[in-house]
C-alpha cells in the first residue's frame, strides 16, 4: 500500500513540476498566451465570418459536449500519463547534443579543419538563416514522419490513437501513443543536432537563434497565430492560395476527417508547401461537413486506456508476424524466378 503512495505520490509531483509551468512557458504550445491569442482568434472569425454573436460563439466554443466527452477526457488521461512516461524516458533517449558532436566531429574529418564564414557575413544573417533554416528542416522533418505513420501499417498501428479523437481540443496534440512520442523525440534531437553542428562548423560560435519570449521567432509566431485551434471545435479557413503555403486549422480538421476524399491529406504541420509539393495537399471549402475518428473503427474501446496503450501494440505485433510470413514465400519466387 505504501509503495502504491509512493508512486502516485511521485507521479503527482512529476505533473506538477512539468505540465503546470508548461502553461506559463512560451517554449510550450499550451502556454496561456498562445491559448489566449487562439481564443481571441477563434471568437473574431465567429463574430465576423461566420456572423454569430459573442455569447453563441462562447458556447460554441466551450460546448461541454466537446471539452467532458469520452473523447477529450481520453485525451487528458493520456497527456498526464505520457507526461510521466517520458519524462522517465526522455534521459535514455537519443540526445540532440549526442548527434551534435557525432556530426560536427563527421565535418571537421570531412573538411579536415572548421572553414569559418563569419568573416563574411554579419551576425543578423548568421542568426536569422539559422533560426530559419532550423524552423524548416523541422517541419520538413515532421511532414515525413507524419506522413510515414500513416502509410507504414506497422507505424499506422500506434498513430491511429491520435486519430481516435472523435472531438478535438487542444490538449488532442497530445493524444499519441509512447512509441510515437520517442519517435518524434527521436526526430527532434536528429533535426537539432544536425542543424546546430552545421552552422557551428560554418560560422563558430556567433550562431545563435532569433528569439521572442525564449522561444524561436517563427515558432512564437506559429503558435501565437493559432496553432492550437487546429485541434478546436471552431474550423478556420484561410484564402486557398494562402493554403497552399500554411496549413490553416481547416486543413488540418480535414486530416483528422473520416471521409474518404480526406484520407492521408494535409500531414504538413506549420506548413502546408510540402503537401503541395509531394502531391497530399487538400484545400478547405465552405461547407465541408467533418466527421472525426477512425473510419469504419468507431467503438468505445479507442477512449480506454487498454485501447489507447495495449491494443496498438497487440496490432503493430500482428503487422510484424504477417510481414514476416510472407517474406519467405517472397525471397522464394524471387530466387525461382
Amino acid at each position: 500500500m505504501s509503495i502504491s503512495f509512493a508512486i502516485i505520490e511521485q507521479a503527482v509531483q512529476l505533473w506538477v513540476s512539468d505540465w503546470l509551468p508548461a502553461f506559463f512557458n512560451p517554449q510550450k504550445r499550451i502556454f496561456w498566451g498562445y491559448l489566449l491569442s487562439s481564443l481571441v482568434i477563434a471568437l473574431l472569425w465567429l463574430r465576423f465570418v461566420q456572423k454569430i454573436n459573442f455569447r453563441s460563439s462562447a458556447i460554441q466554443i466551450f460546448d461541454r459536449q466537446v471539452w467532458m466527452s469520452r473523447s477529450a477526457l481520453a485525451d487528458y488521461k493520456v497527456m498526464l500519463i505520457n507526461t510521466m512516461l517520458m519524462l522517465l524516458l526522455s534521459p535514455r533517449l537519443l540526445a540532440k547534443a549526442t548527434v551534435a558532436y557525432l556530426v560536427f566531429d563527421s565535418m571537421h574529418v570531412l573538411f579536415d579543419g572548421r572553414p569559418y564564414l563569419t568573416t563574411v557575413l554579419p551576425q543578423w544573417t548568421i542568426a536569422f538563416s539559422f533560426t530559419m533554416f532550423l524552423f524548416l528542416l523541422d517541419d520538413f522533418a515532421l511532414y515525413w514522419l507524419h506522413r510515414w505513420l500513416h502509410k507504414v501499417p506497422i507505424l499506422w498501428s500506434f498513430h491511429k490513437v491520435h486519430h481516435s479523437a472523435t472531438v478535438l481540443n487542444p490538449l488532442t496534440v497530445f493524444r499519441t501513443h509512447p512509441v510515437e512520442a520517442v519517435l518524434f523525440s527521436i526526430r527532434s534531437a536528429l533535426v537539432q543536432g544536425v542543424a546546430t553542428a552545421l552552422f557551428f562548423f560554418f560560422f563558430g560560435d556567433k550562431v545563435t537563434l532569433m528569439m521572442v519570449l525564449g522561444a524561436s521567432i517563427f515558432t512564437f509566431a506559429f503558435n501565437l497565430l493559432g496553432s492550437n485551434l487546429r485541434h478546436s471545435p471552431v474550423c478556420i479557413r484561410y484564402w486557398n492560395p494562402l493554403e497552399c503555403i500554411l496549413m490553416s486549422p481547416a486543413q488540418h480538421h480535414i486530416h483528422h476527417s473520416t471521409a474518404k476524399e480526406h484520407i492521408d491529406k494535409n500531414f504538413g504541420v506549420a506548413l502546408s508547401v510540402w503537401d503541395w509539393i509531394f502531391g497530399s495537399l487538400y484545400l478547405s471549402k465552405a461547407k465541408d461537413q467533418l466527421r472525426f475518428g477512425l473510419s469504419g473503427e468507431q467503438s468505445r474501446e479507442h477512449h480506454s486506456l487498454k485501447g489507447l496503450y495495449l491494443d496498438p501494440i497487440h496490432q503493430a505485433w500482428g503487422v510484424f508476424l504477417r510481414f514476416f510470413s510472407r517474406l519467405p514465400i517472397s525471397i522464394y519466387q524471387k530466387h525461382s524466378a
